[in-house]
């Protein structure tokens, strides 16, 4: 929170090991009010974890999962701002599908898909060719998620268009242990006049 980011990601997938059980994640959502905005992280919710989520008062859902758009539409009144729905890119066609959530979530977040294997949807530290969302226009703002770190953000924000950054992995020291100065690094190169800009 002192880096300056906006959000923070509170995360309740239990296969994650970012996973925050429910009185850790109270507390730093507690820390975090009014401060940065809260996200609360799912996959493929059922009602009683919707409620879980609840709890923490959070300004955003964020979900990881096959969510239909009813689904990601019953879910906003678990958030107190709204609903962000995480979407798996690879190449043109998962871009062009990408369009039908404008209509059900409040933010989109494109992450990369997860590699073969993986146990979570996301935070594997993948990346997606960023050009794919060059010139791209939704309803709805958009975020770039996938593999970005201190330094590849700036580029990554660059070729892709974003002004909206999401990270996990690239800002930790080990699995599920954030380091201060790389988050720190990352804010500062996210806020880092794009080249076009010059």
């Amino acid at each position: 929170m002192h880096a300056g980011a906006r959000f923070i990601g509170l995360v309740l997938f239990q296969k994650s090991p970012r996973f925050l059980v429910p009185e850790r994640a109270l507390a730093l959502a507690a820390k975090a009010k009014g401060r940065v905005e809260s996200v609360a992280l799912l996959v493929d919710p059922d009602d009683e974890a919707l409620h879980a989520a609840a709890l923490l008062n959070a300004d955003w859902l964020q979900l990881h999962g096959h969510e239909s758009q009813s689904r990601i539409a019953q879910a906003r009144q678990f958030a107190r701002r709204g609903v962000i729905k995480a979407l798996p890119i690879a190449g043109p066609d998962d871009v062009r599908q990408a369009h039908g959530y404008a209509s059900a979530a409040d933010m989109l977040l494109f992450d990369a898909k997860a590699p073969p294997g993986a146990a979570h949807p996301g935070g594997n530290g993948v990346a997606f060719d960023w050009r794919l969302l060059a010139g791209q226009r939704f309803v709805v703002p958009w975020m770039l998620s996938g593999g970005l770190t201190p330094e590849n953000v700036a580029l990554a924000m660059q070729l892709s268009g974003a002004v909206l950054v999401d990270a996990s992995s690239g800002l930790e020291s080990a699995p599920g242990i954030k380091d201060h100065q790389r988050i720190a690094a990352f804010v500062r190169a996210a806020h880092t006049p794009r080249l076009s800009e010059t």
